[in-house]
């Protein structure tokens, strides 16, 4: 007779080598089950026992069904163009975001997995309008208010992922689905919009922040995204009577703020003024058109990073955050931090990223956004003057 598993279940993680994922499968290690993370790169974190890589691209079928095999579950977190230039490549957005999500629902029904736990954003819904204490029964967001690829995308893909929750798979096992839509994610380790913030910290280009200075945005640890996932999972089971299946929710910290207030520990604590100048809202939407614009024409060749974009700018600089009632009644979910960047400046502190006495550097980065600006400024005074008398 075989030896009985110490595992509850094998549980998989598309996207599973990136910071999220792998924070995802420390917690579901936790709490008893196998983990198999497949990505296209390799964790660069350690993995823990009764953890497996297996490297793999969600656009092939065959590297899925070779992850899927025996899974009980599966979290779909791959996804590619959230950030920087990354929100720019349209067609790699599309192959991996919604063909990738294609392919992970025809991984479930080939290999008879009976749960589903996709990753969404707060930008399906989200466009820039302010939204204040937002709920699940808002609209989704049209084809035409959506300033980046990504947020679209992904409100295709959440569509799909919802539609088939409750179908067949192929041994005629039912497939119950449900979608997390998060705020953005912050934690130690966070390898996306942390390491941005600090870099140009260091390069001397944040000098100013904008928006309303009562506006208020949602942010969500890393280990809040973990516990959520878990729970999701656990209320997609019968035993926790479906309570999940063909849902969606909102995950946050549970305490909105305003955006850099949030990262003032950040500035501060590694040796940084915080900025005093406040710029307009619209003169800086309008420099990240301008920069995605010239991103497009010489992108390519100088393989710079955008220092903003349009959507970027909405979620940063105007007041949308959203309710947790729903996460917190249907599944149990509880934030164990709220907006606390101790971890993280600490690492940072500790990786010797604290400001030098030595003038900050010169770079591409910054020469395109002082000239961006001054163009937008120039311009906006040039239209102004027919009007002066």
């Amino acid at each position: 007779m075989a030896a009985e598993s110490k595992y509850k279940e094998l549980h998989v993680i598309t996207g599973g080598g990136g910071y999220p994922g792998f924070c995802l499968g420390k917690e579901l290690i936790k709490r008893g089950h196998r983990v198999r993370l497949i990505d296209i790169r390799e964790p660069v974190w350690d993995l823990l026992d009764g953890m497996e890589f297996v490297k793999g691209d969600v656009r092939q079928m065959t590297d899925i069904n070779t992850a899927f095999i025996g899974a009980d579950i599966v979290y779909h977190l791959a996804s590619f163009g959230m950030s920087g230039r990354d929100q720019l490549n349209k067609k790699l957005i599309e192959e991996i975001n919604i063909g990738g999500t294609t392919n992970v629902i025809k991984g479930c029904y080939d290999n008879n997995i009976e749960r589903l736990v996709f990753t969404s954003t707060y930008n399906v819904v989200y466009g820039g309008t302010e939204i204040i204490n937002g709920d699940e029964s808002l609209p989704y967001l049209q084809d035409d208010k959506f300033t980046d690829h990504y947020s679209k995308t992904k409100r295709l893909a959440e569509e799909k992922i919802i539609s088939v929750n409750n179908t067949e798979t192929k041994d005629g096992k039912k497939l119950h689905c449900c979608a997390l839509r998060l705020a953005g994610v912050y934690g130690p380790g966070e390898q996306r919009h942390i390491p941005r913030i600090v870099s140009l910290l260091e390069q001397g280009i944040v000098k100013f922040i904008y928006g309303a200075a009562d506006s208020r945005v949602d942010f969500l640890h890393v280990d809040n995204l973990a516990q959520c996932h878990a729970l999701a999972g656990e209320a997609l089971t019968q035993s926790k009577h479906f309570k999940a299946a063909g849902q969606v929710y909102f995950v946050s910290d549970g305490k909105p703020i305003n955006n850099f207030e949030f990262f003032r520990p950040l500035f501060e604590d590694l040796g940084y003024s915080y900025p005093s100048i406040r710029l307009p809202f619209l003169l800086i939407f309008y420099c990240a058109l301008v920069i995605e614009i010239i991103h497009s024409v010489i992108g390519k060749i100088y393989n710079f990073q955008p220092l903003l974009t349009r959507t970027e700018v909405y979620k940063t600089g105007v007041t949308h955050y959203f309710s947790i009632k729903k996460a917190q009644d249907e599944l149990g979910y509880s934030p164990t931090k709220q907006n606390d960047l101790s971890e993280v400046v600490q690492l940072y502190r500790q990786m010797g990223r604290v400001k030098s006495k030595r003038k900050s550097y010169f770079s591409l980065s910054g020469i395109i956004l002082n000239v961006v600006l001054f163009i937008v400024i120039f311009s906006m005074i040039m239209s102004y003057l027919p009007y002066v008398k």
